[in-house]
């Protein structure tokens, strides 16, 4: 028996996220449908996980004292008043896993003093396709939980364990963000299609086969640097080349990585404002 397969897992939270973790563990048989429970505060995503088999508790109590490991699937912004009331439920042998972006392991030992048993995870919305990279990092004195944490994680992806700090906030940014700086770059693709003729659908098509292609191509070649595979698609003087002539001047790179730091400033300035809480 694995890890985690014996234990009873909780969800404060069922939305998507949650949905998609819970997914996860029960179509990869990391754990079974009746190990799990979950609580939501809309009836319409606790309905969700109850057709996959999850339990659903009316208060989070309930589920604090029923469970093992809790799992904390709520919105950042509802995070303080949920634990608030029930701080006092958990205790030294809860293992509690945050999904909530900007509660650093110091502000949810604060909430929490009771739990050693501390991780942090941030997963990335493939996590809904089991595509995910999944960050995450251990608070002191929770080492003991690292093979239950990553087990736990593993059906939704790559599981990569950091240093929280600068490492972590590279990865949500580079991967939790991630998703949505390159959707915004499929969405130039696309509109550039369109103004050359191309119906939505079939530019849209084309754009998402374009990324699916070039990131199979790697993924298949691991041991390729990407450069090295950009080299094959580029002749001298060619097409892609002075594509490529123009991004450069443009210092595309400089703009991605300048959008890149304004989402690490605003991940940090997130952190500082629930530490206050």
């Amino acid at each position: 028996m694995t890890l985690v397969q014996s234990r009873k897992i909780g969800f404060i939270g069922a939305g998507n996220m949650g949905q998609a973790i819970i997914k996860a563990l029960i179509d990869s048989k990391t754990v079974p449908a009746s190990q799990l429970f979950a609580t939501n505060r809309s009836f319409g995503n606790l309905k969700k996980v109850e057709d996959l088999g999850v339990t659903a508790f009316q208060n989070n109590e309930e589920l604090v004292d029923a469970c093992d490991i809790v799992v904390l699937a709520v919105k950042p912004q509802d995070l303080v008043s949920v634990l608030e009331p029930i701080a006092s439920s958990f205790h030294e042998g809860h293992l509690v896993i945050s999904l909530a972006a900007g509660f650093s392991l110091q502000t949810l030992k604060r909430l929490l003093p009771n739990v050693s048993g501390l991780a942090r995870a941030m997963p990335n919305t493939p996590a809904t396709i089991q595509k995910a990279v999944v960050g995450y990092c251990l608070a002191d004195g929770a080492e003991a939980s690292q093979g239950t944490v990553e087990e736990f994680l593993a059906p939704l992806g790559i599981v990569v364990q950091v240093e929280e700090g600068e490492l972590f906030e590279a990865l949500t940014v580079g991967c939790g963000s991630g998703p949505g700086f390159i959707f915004e770059l499929m969405l130039y693709w696309q509109e550039w299609l369109e103004e050359h003729g191309f119906e939505p659908l079939l530019a849209r098509k084309m754009v998402v086969q374009t990324f699916v292609g070039a990131a199979t191509l790697a993924e298949l070649s691991p041991e390729v640097p990407l450069a090295e595979l950009q080299d094959r698609v580029v002749s001298k003087k060619g097409v892609t080349a002075a594509g490529l002539q123009s991004m450069r001047e443009l210092e595309l790179e400089r703009g991605l990585r300048y959008s890149f730091e304004k989402a690490v400033i605003r991940d940090q300035e997130i952190t500082r404002n629930t530490s206050k809480q």
